[in-house]
């Protein structure tokens, strides 16, 4: 058995032309777009079946009040333009689950119970980080452009929206369609002799 293989425009819109956006059009992001890009990201792997990944998606004008200020100065006109801003977080209680996630184990729950929130962040962080890349990639699957940003106060953000100690926000993402000048120019990538070993 083989699996199928890209074609040459799904592999330009996920990988080779995928940017990070820096400017979007006022066009609205519809509630089923945001539902199908999870739809789509939430199938492939996570240690366990964990799936720690939370999302809360940003577009009222209220929300972004909220957010804006906790953002990097030179990140928050980009947010305020945006049609929809996307908080990624792990949740740290993530094995509440895992009698649904992982029914041939459902005594793992236990396990990780007794681990406390602080014993159990680097596996949710870690799985959610790998959920957050599935996540950029099922946008883009959805024709949306994406601006990942790491300039941001993420215990600001996480208290002010994921109050409770129970989540861990990693990551935030502009998203929509482009606008004018939404692409800086592509930066170089390392030679492939420079990362590549084979054993």
């Amino acid at each position: 058995m083989r699996l199928p293989l890209l074609d040459d425009a799904g592999r330009a819109a996920l990988f080779t032309e995928a940017r990070t956006a820096n400017t979007f059009t006022d066009e609205p992001v519809t509630d089923e777009t945001l539902r199908a890009v999870w739809e789509l990201a939430q199938w492939p792997p996570t240690a366990a079946n964990t799936q720690p990944l939370r999302v809360t998606f940003v577009r009222s004008a209220e929300g972004k009040e909220r957010l804006v200020p906790l953002l990097a100065e030179g990140n928050r006109a980009k947010s305020e333009a945006a049609p929809v801003v996307a908080l990624l977080a792990a949740d740290l209680d993530f094995h509440e689950n895992i009698p649904v996630v992982l029914p041939i184990r459902p005594e793992m729950r236990d396990s990780l119970e007794e681990q406390g929130r602080e014993g159990r962040e680097g596996m949710a962080r870690f799985n959610a980080s790998l959920q957050t890349g599935y996540f950029l990639l099922a946008a883009r699957a959805h024709g949306l452009a994406t601006g990942p940003m790491a300039g941001f106060d993420a215990d600001a953000v996480t208290a002010e929206f994921f109050p409770g100690g129970r989540h861990s926000t990693l990551l935030v993402v502009n998203l929509g369609h482009p606008g004018d000048g939404a692409w800086f120019p592509r930066l170089p990538r390392l030679a492939t002799e420079d990362v590549l070993r084979f054993a």
